[in-house]
């Protein structure tokens, strides 16, 4: 499944319970968007940023040689839970390589002769008035410990964090068995961080897109943030 578009929301909200029985009343989309769940940020956020940090993961700074991986253009909003676009949030994401390296001192350093030093690794962009953010990166890989391929994302604004979150893709046999998916407990949770990689129309290189909406809590609430210990 994709990611829950802003109306798709809506309506698990007003039809998940009551074992999928749809209820639907004249003021059902009314009601307020999912917030986007907070998951862990992980050991592997760059502990030394890189000089490029553009949202184009697949080329960095004027280098010639592309990142090796099937290339992903990933966009989506940042919203407030009613719907309405977040402006000047900047949205940064990191991942590891193709080769399952991350652009962290403590990963990189021991396999750096397996880093693809072609990918960035980390990658921000700031959004306009319409919230939407959009990224060039590669389709995520497992690696061990993380069975589900996943991105890291991060939103801030006025100078502070105000979500960090994973999303996986959708229809991975890996997510099943990966304990930082398994810590949602809700389905519709699970459901709001998968995502659906599908190919670029006319792309002749096997290009892919991938649309992530973030729903920003009016009041974020870090008490249920989960510790940095997990991958």
């Amino acid at each position: 499944m994709n990611m829950v578009p802003a109306n798709r929301r809506l309506f698990m909200k007003n039809c998940f319970a009551f074992g999928g029985t749809v209820l639907l009343s004249p003021a059902a989309f009314a009601d307020e968007l999912f917030r986007t769940p907070r998951q862990t940020e992980g050991p592997f956020y760059p502990d030394k940023l890189p000089l490029d940090t553009d949202n184009d993961l697949i080329i960095i700074n004027k280098n010639l040689t592309p990142a090796i991986g099937e290339i992903t253009h990933l966009t989506g909003r940042v919203l407030d839970t009613a719907g309405k676009p977040i402006k000047d949030a900047t949205v940064e994401i990191w991942q590891c390589d193709a080769n399952q390296v991350y652009l962290h001192t403590s990963d990189s350093g021991p396999k750096s002769k397996q880093q693809d030093k072609n990918f960035q690794g980390f990658g921000t962009f700031t959004t306009a008035s319409a919230g939407e953010y959009r990224f060039r990166t590669i389709k995520p890989v497992p690696y061990p410990g993380r069975p589900a391929p996943h991105i890291h994302v991060k939103v801030k604004k006025g100078g502070r964090d105000i979500l960090t979150t994973q999303f996986m893709v959708a229809g991975h046999a890996g997510n099943a068995r990966d304990h930082v998916f398994n810590e949602l407990r809700d389905p519709i949770n699970r459901e709001l961080v998968l995502v659906d990689f599908k190919p670029l129309k006319d792309s002749k290189i096997g290009e892919l897109t991938a649309k992530f909406d973030i729903v920003i809590g009016r009041t974020p609430d870090d008490r249920d943030l989960p510790s940095k210990k997990n991958s």
